[in-house]
């Protein structure tokens, strides 16, 4: 991973690696911390994982690597035989649809398809049956319970705030969270904390946008800092993008998070509390 990641670097590539684990060695404590550490995310394999380890400790594996990498601040894919009968059939079986939702509850930032769009006959009902799925399932109050963090003493103020967002927004009942970022840290953060408010991670960096797509209850919003003088204007300009992608109407509250110095990395200090609506922001 070092290796891979040093080349990487040296062609100018800022790409993140994402782990697949499919080895039986891998799943030994240390190794697998070490993995996660390392990487940008992990991708369960459970096709390879289970030749590997046997099917019926399978479960228990992913719900363990699930676990380990929203705790250690890494996003997670869980792939393989989702939906395996839909490469012959317009429609999954029972036991499919519980394997997707179950990914969910577990707390699978992506999940993914494989032959089924690769090479089946129904790719598109394959796409829009886990969707309907996964959106279905994040309905029910199961899966938005959460205990993250809360027992943990922070790393810094980034994550402080980005925390303490989450555990307003949820008591509060706001209608969205924006996080103002450079690189997309604040909204990972605030993505490991299970809600049903949607987060989003507002940025002029494309890479940014790109990269918080796979972070669970996240979405890219592109907005034009630069252009914004003064926090009374960012504030401004973060509620009329919002108004604009349909996303609030007058009288809802939007809890948001900036950083002090504009462009810098890792500044994430200040939370504010804006009601839609209100003529000083």
């Amino acid at each position: 991973m070092r290796e891979t990641k040093k080349l990487l670097k040296a062609a100018g590539c800022a790409a993140g690696v994402i782990s697949k684990i499919e080895r039986a060695e891998s799943l030994v404590e240390e190794t697998i911390l070490d993995i996660i550490e390392e990487s940008a995310g992990i991708m369960v394999a459970r096709g390879d994982l289970g030749v590997e380890i046997g099917d019926p400790q399978l479960p228990a594996q992913q719900k363990r690597l699930i676990k380990l990498a929203r705790s250690n601040d890494r996003i997670v894919i869980t792939a393989t035989q989702m939906l395996e009968s839909m490469i012959t059939n317009p429609i999954p079986t029972r036991a499919e649809v519980f394997d997707v939702a179950n990914a969910v509850l577990d707390g699978t930032d992506a999940v993914m398809l494989s032959a089924e769009t690769a090479a089946g006959d129904y790719p598109e009902n394959a796409v829009k049956t886990m969707h309907d799925v996964c959106l279905e399932t994040e309905k029910n109050p199961i899966a938005k319970v959460s205990h993250h963090r809360l027992h943990e003493h922070f790393k810094g103020i980034d994550e402080t705030v980005a925390m303490s967002t989450m555990y307003a927004a949820n008591h509060l009942g706001v209608r969205v969270i924006a996080a103002l970022t450079e690189t997309g840290k604040t909204a990972m953060w605030m993505s490991r904390m299970s809600s049903n408010i949607s987060i989003y991670a507002m940025s002029d960096s494309i890479q940014t946008l790109r990269k918080v797509t796979l972070y669970r209850g996240v979405y890219p919003c592109g907005i034009e800092k630069k252009s914004a003088s003064g926090w009374s204007q960012v504030n401004e300009t973060v509620i009329e993008t919002l108004i604009k992608n349909e996303v609030v109407e007058d009288g809802d509250l939007v809890v948001l998070t900036k950083g002090m110095y504009k462009d810098e990395s890792g500044g994430t200090n200040m939370m504010k509390i804006l009601r839609v609506g209100d003529n000083n922001y």
